[in-house]
């Protein structure tokens, strides 16, 4: 019965992400693109008010055409369109830089045009006179305390995921062995500076394709997330055959700088940005003139997330190696005895390990753009609480732990100082380790049953 339920959640996740892949497939129009052309809309009509009525394609390649009404004090409306030329689009780093400019009237000069680059959308009045969207959109009325609160819900998803699958790999790794692998925050970096070495191999070949270059990343942080932490696990972990977990544990807080620093002469200290890809705002509700929104990049890496992680559960739960490394972590010994090679079993999930943590470092590129060398240390720690909070060492727990942790941060973001929010993510793990010390899935003793 389980076994069914676990199919139908992945058949459900399967096909929530394919819609959100093909709908994302199916845009386009550019939102940064959208933003510089509408921007230039307050330039072409000093005084007036802006009323955008529709973006679509326009005539030529790279090119996008905004009709939209202009009401000048004491005259009558006007209906005019502008069509903006982009240098290049998808991954492209500037694709939002504008080469052309036309109206009803005729395309603008090269002189007009650089100088309402220069003076113009290159300055802060440029970037806040952007009128926006259509404000009639036809979406359901709710109220603005529902509102807001489903809006906040909505921009955690990928920040959720994102501490899920970290948290999956401390528990992975801790099921296991009993160790604690603190190089997990710096593996989801490798994992992100793996994206954009394989988003930059696509363009490089000439292709500018969102999916391309996505997908490129994506084999390129699972491999690489998976190599490191299966190498530096090796030493760290497999290695240290000590019966206590402290050296072992500091070996991987040398393992972590280790990383941050080969990060850091790899790519330089500068962080590497991917261009915004898919981030047009699909409106859901409204509460008078606030929209609740969800933007296709948010959907996709959500999806991405959900099926990682029934896709695990199912590889626990199904394989042959799932059955190997729920015996291992129940009794090592016995599973010895009954044929189950530890060694090659930590080897894999080291490897496996990795490659969701490179997994997260990946959707962190596709949803914000990128990390720098030093950027994993707060993803990790946080990752860990969750894993603690959930249960360390079960691997549903983990993923429990890491929905509440990112809600933690959603609501107090919300309603309370953000400030002090990270402060109040630490002192509430240590109330929680003194009345569950086990986490919410896992035993009330905080290490694995004694053998």
């Amino acid at each position: 019965m389980s076994g069914s339920r676990s199919r139908s959640g992945w058949r459900l996740a399967a096909c929530l992400l394919g819609m959100s892949l093909f709908a994302a497939c199916g845009i386009a129009i550019d939102a940064e693109q959208t933003r510089v052309c509408r921007s230039t809309l307050p330039a072409l009509n000093p005084g007036a008010v802006i009323a955008v009525e529709r973006v679509r394609e326009g005539p030529v390649a790279r090119s996008l055409r905004i009709d939209y009404i202009a009401q000048h004090p004491e005259r009558p409306v006007l209906e005019r369109f502008a069509i903006c030329q982009f240098a290049a689009e998808g991954l492209s780093p500037n694709k939002a830089e504008l080469t052309g400019l036309g109206t009803e009237e005729g395309p603008l000069s090269g002189a007009s045009l650089y100088m309402l680059k220069r003076y113009y959308l290159e300055t802060p009045e440029g970037a806040a006179g952007d009128p926006g969207g259509r404000p009639d959109v036809d979406v359901a009325e709710i109220p603005m305390a529902l509102a807001y609160w489903l809006q906040q819900i909505l921009v955690s998803l990928p920040r959720t995921t994102i501490y899920a699958l970290l948290s999956v790999a401390f528990a992975l790794v801790f099921g296991l062995s009993g160790r604690i692998n603190l190089a997990f925050g710096e593996l989801a970096a490798i994992g992100s500076a793996a994206t954009i070495a394989g988003a930059s191999v696509v363009l490089a070949s000439g292709a500018s394709a969102p999916v391309l270059g996505l997908a490129a990343g994506l084999v390129a942080a699972l491999f690489a997330g998976a190599i490191h932490s299966t190498v530096g696990g090796t030493f760290t972990i497999s290695r240290i055959t000590a019966e206590s977990p402290q050296p072992s544990l500091i070996a991987t807080v040398g393992l972590s700088l280790f990383l941050m620093e080969y990060l850091r002469l790899v790519q330089s200290p500068v962080t590497v940005w991917l261009p915004p890809i898919w981030s047009e705002a699909w409106p859901i509700a409204r509460a008078q003139d606030f929209l609740v929104s969800l933007t296709p990049i948010t959907a996709i890496t959500s999806g991405i997330g959900l099926i990682a992680a029934l896709s695990l559960l199912w590889l626990v739960q199904a394989t042959a190696f799932g059955r190997a490394w729920r015996a291992y972590s129940d009794d090592a010994k016995a599973a010895a005895l009954m044929g189950v090679n530890g060694p090659r079993l930590l080897v894999q999930t080291l490897g496996l390990a990795g490659a969701m943590a490179g997994l997260s470092g990946m959707l962190i590129v596709a949803q914000y753009g990128g990390l720098g060398f030093a950027g994993g240390f707060q993803y990790g720690l946080k990752a860990l609480i969750a894993a603690i909070i959930g249960g360390i060492g079960s691997i549903p727990g983990a993923m429990l732990g890491g929905f509440a942790v990112g809600l933690f941060e959603t609501l107090w973001s919300a309603y309370l100082p953000i400030e002090i929010r990270d402060m109040a993510l630490y002192a509430a793990l240590v109330v929680f380790l003194i009345f569950r010390p086990g986490g919410l899935l896992g035993f009330k003793d905080p290490t694995p049953r004694p053998v």
